[in-house]
């Protein structure tokens, strides 16, 4: 309940009123309860009838008090039932024509590529309106204040991981990071109170990964995570979080949707480290270059 309340305080603040009002929806829906989950069902699949009804009719249409719409609403970050009921008027909410939903079997290539393309450029425009300077600040001055960066990741997380190390390696810092699920708990089990974990995981529910999280606390390091669902089980032991947004297509879901983004977010954090200490970037950079040139006639 306390994270849920603190939640609810960056909402207000407008963590991710940004977002559209079916993102924000979708952003909490794993954590809300049953009575909650109906509303915000009636709300996603209704969402043009929402818009002209007033509280007391969507109350009576599912047979809840006013008061437990409202509150709803109120988690979802607003004010009262009326800012939410504005944003849905003013955003133009059709799911009927939504680019994540109208990919259909009988497209042609090019037309499913284009719409593929949409969904991954949604998914970086939500995730570039909820970054959090403070978190993005917190994660880099975690990695640059560590002896070593570990990179944790099971499943398509792991090919995120696999990216990171391949940029990290380029960078003044030093990256740590193995494939194997139980190669990554022996690494975990051997780190130090000066070394940081970056653990990536879309569901923040992956049991392995959490077991890993908690190896590394055990440890004292410090972890960053990357993750679509903030009140997940792995930020209760994160240190830093980075949060994507992403939707579903019809044949991909949101997990794939959301690569993109987790790859833009370690973009960006190889970016920091590497303009933090120009001079030894510069010297690692070309260290990597050397030897690579050599692989090349």
């Amino acid at each position: 309940m306390i994270l849920i309340y603190y939640f609810c305080k960056m909402l207000l603040k407008g963590g991710l009123n940004n977002m559209s009002v079916k993102l924000q929806i979708k952003s909490i829906y794993r954590d809300c309860s049953k009575t909650e989950k109906k509303i915000a069902d009636y709300i996603l699949q209704n969402p043009k009838e929402v818009s002209r009804m007033t509280i007391s009719e969507i109350a009576n249409e599912l047979k809840f008090a006013d008061s437990t719409v409202f509150q709803f609403t109120k988690k979802l970050g607003y004010k009262g039932f009326r800012d939410f009921r504005n944003d849905l008027l003013t955003e133009e909410f059709d799911t009927e024509i939504s680019i994540h939903e109208n990919i259909h079997a009988g497209d042609d290539p090019l037309t499913i590529a284009h719409k593929v393309f949409d969904s991954s450029i949604q998914s970086l425009k939500s995730t570039y309106k909820i970054l959090s300077k403070k978190e993005l600040e917190k994660a880099a001055s975690i990695i640059l204040n560590s002896d070593s960066t570990y990179l944790f990741g099971v499943g398509g997380s792991s090919v995120v991981c696999a990216d990171a190390y391949h940029k990290f390696l380029r960078s003044p810092i030093k990256p740590i990071y193995n494939s194997e699920f139980h190669l990554q708990l022996m690494n975990a089990s051997l780190m130090r109170s000066n070394d940081c974990a970056i653990i990536i995981s879309h569901s923040g529910i992956t049991k392995d990964t959490i077991q890993i999280a908690k190896l590394v606390k055990k440890r004292n390091a410090k972890i960053i995570l990357i993750t679509g669902y903030q009140l997940c089980e792995l930020s209760n032991y994160s240190d830093a979080i980075l949060s994507t947004i992403a939707d579903e297509t019809k044949y991909r879901s949101e997990s794939l949707s959301s690569r993109i983004a987790q790859l833009a977010i370690i973009d960006s954090l190889y970016t920091i480290i590497m303009l933090n200490d120009e001079e030894k970037s510069k010297s690692s950079l070309h260290k990597i270059r050397e030897a690579i040139n050599e692989t090349k006639e």
